[in-house]
């Protein structure tokens, strides 16, 4: 056996002035950290992100008053905590992280998939063509007005040229929809196209099956209909949706006794 290598490497110890040598391992001075599933993720009362630096929150995209409601601070807080999320790849390719907007004590949620390229200019969510349909669509039934609803999307980043989100994107950013929705606390909760109904649901369901019926997420009443870019590729899905928002509107009214 060669032994020059472990004699030179003795000769550089003696060198540095290292004069005896453990026989055993050091045993590490920081814990491994053990990995969290996303049940448990879901379950916990917070969401800590390993932020780099204090959060700004000045250059926040925030469309409500924080200090106007403690679920509005809530949700500020929260803002901070996950505005500069790695978790996955879309975290390096994005421009703007797109939390959301509205109302944070709305008693209507509207999710989408993810963010497109004005939004993504913007951080802010649904604000190019399909954002201004969706606002039409949600003033449509006479109820709300767009700024008194709460809209975001099961991703916050945009995917490039606007694919359809991956199955580890959803689930890397999942916890955060999931944690809006605690905080909001909704009396109704609308999908806006598969990816949103398939990820809320956890169904690999057809949209055809989902549509035309309630479901429940977390003890609320769920329902899904088209996306907004989907009306301005065929134009027949938008009687479809207007059917779906009377249905939405009349099961609303009925649970807060509006008329």
């Amino acid at each position: 056996m060669n032994t020059d290598p472990y004699r030179k490497h003795l000769q550089l110890c003696q060198k540095l002035g290292i004069r005896y040598l453990p026989s055993e391992p050091i045993p590490p001075t920081v814990s491994p950290v053990q990995p969290t599933s996303q049940k448990q993720a879901m379950e916990s009362p917070s969401f800590k992100s390993e932020i780099l630096a204090p959060v700004d929150y000045s250059k926040l995209k925030v469309t409500w008053n924080p200090n106007q409601t403690e679920i509005g601070k809530k949700l500020l807080e929260f803002y901070g905590q996950i505005c500069e999320c790695q978790k996955c790849s879309l975290g390096a390719s994005r421009k703007n992280f797109v939390f959301g907007s509205g109302n944070p004590q709305t008693e209507i949620m509207f999710v989408g998939e993810a963010p497109g390229e004005e939004e993504d200019n913007q951080g802010l969510p649904f604000v190019g063509r399909a954002g201004q349909l969706l606002t039409k669509i949600i003033e449509s039934v006479g109820l709300w007005k767009r700024n008194e609803v709460f809209i975001c999307n099961i991703l916050k980043c945009r995917p490039p040229f606007n694919r359809q989100p991956q199955p580890s994107e959803v689930e890397a950013c999942f916890p955060y929809i999931h944690h809006q929705i605690q905080l909001i606390q909704p009396k109704m909760i609308v999908a806006l196209g598969l990816t949103a109904a398939a990820a809320l649901l956890k169904t690999k369901s057809t949209l055809g099956k989902l549509r035309n019926q309630w479901h429940d997420y977390a003890g609320i009443p769920l329902r899904v209909t088209y996306h907004p870019a989907a009306l301005l590729r065929v134009d027949a899905y938008k009687k479809e949706v207007w059917d779906d928002m009377k249905i939405i509107r009349d099961k609303f009214m009925t649970m807060t006794n509006k008329k």
